[in-house]
């Protein structure tokens, strides 16, 4: 049943994609508010379907926690969840994310049209540079709020953390509070797997770090907050997964740490 209901939901989260998109295009004449409300939509029908056919609903806590105007909002990556879950939260959200998909037809261009800050993960330190830039204005002039996922990549729900230079590098530069976002996406949706989970997510967004801490000091700091918390909030996962009688893989209850 649990493959099944997933089957079905993974047909209608690419079906409910490309419905958006046709609508985008309409909007690609317009300002750019326009196009980020049909991603707001679509973001919330995604969610939608996701409780309705999986039975996965979510909670996000400390949205009190977000300054006004320009931030980095550093959260925990486990899952393609969070990628358009947390666009519900922003008000004008700039997401760094690979060039890659800009080069998608459609999905690209709507994110070249939100101004979103690819970036050249061969390219390094010139890398870097380009899009400190880019956040520079998007922050400033924009005051947007700016979302990165400090290791890069996706990781599997309690897994060893792997952090990157980059954010560090961005909070010095930009001067502007981070927001730690803690989170246990990657237990109801895996990477790289066709399985998602009943249960409910969490997403805890705490305090922010104010800017002018030392690059150490801050890179320490942002780490244990979100690992902390994201290994509590694993820990919660587990068990709601046990009293639902769902399966999860031996492997996240080795790495899950319930008294962090």
């Amino acid at each position: 049943m649990l493959l099944i209901r997933s089957l079905l939901f993974n047909t209608a989260f690419y079906l409910n994609l490309a419905l958006w998109l046709l609508a985008a295009m309409v909007t690609m004449v317009l300002p750019p508010r326009f196009l980020l409300k049909i991603a707001l939509c679509w973001a919330q029908t995604s969610l939608w379907w996701m409780r309705v056919i999986v039975g996965t609903r979510y909670e996000i806590k400390g949205t009190e926690n977000i300054p006004p105007g320009g931030i980095i909002m550093a959260a925990k990556h486990q899952s393609t969840w969070e990628t358009f879950a947390l666009v519900t939260v922003f008000r004008n959200p700039v997401y760094i994310l690979k060039r890659e998909l800009t080069w998608l037809p459609f999905f690209g261009w709507c994110l070249l049209k939100l101004r979103m800050i690819p970036v050249d993960r061969g390219a390094r330190s010139r890398a870097l540079q380009a899009v400190t830039r880019r956040a520079k204005v998007e922050l400033g002039q924009n005051g947007r709020q700016l979302m990165i996922f400090p290791e890069g990549t996706r990781r599997p729900a309690g897994a060893e953390p792997a952090y990157k230079y980059g954010v560090t590098h961005l909070y010095a530069e930009l001067g502007v509070p981070c927001v730690p976002v803690a989170l246990n996406a990657g237990l109801y949706w895996p990477r790289r797997s066709l399985i998602k989970r009943p249960g409910t997510i969490k997403v805890e967004i705490m305090p922010a770090i104010p800017p002018g801490l030392d690059k150490a000091a801050f890179h320490a700091l942002l780490q244990e907050q979100i690992e902390t918390a994201s290994n509590r909030l694993l820990a919660d996962g587990l068990a709601e997964l046990d009293r639902l009688g769902v399966p999860a893989p031996v492997s996240i209850r080795q790495e899950a740490q319930p008294s962090a």
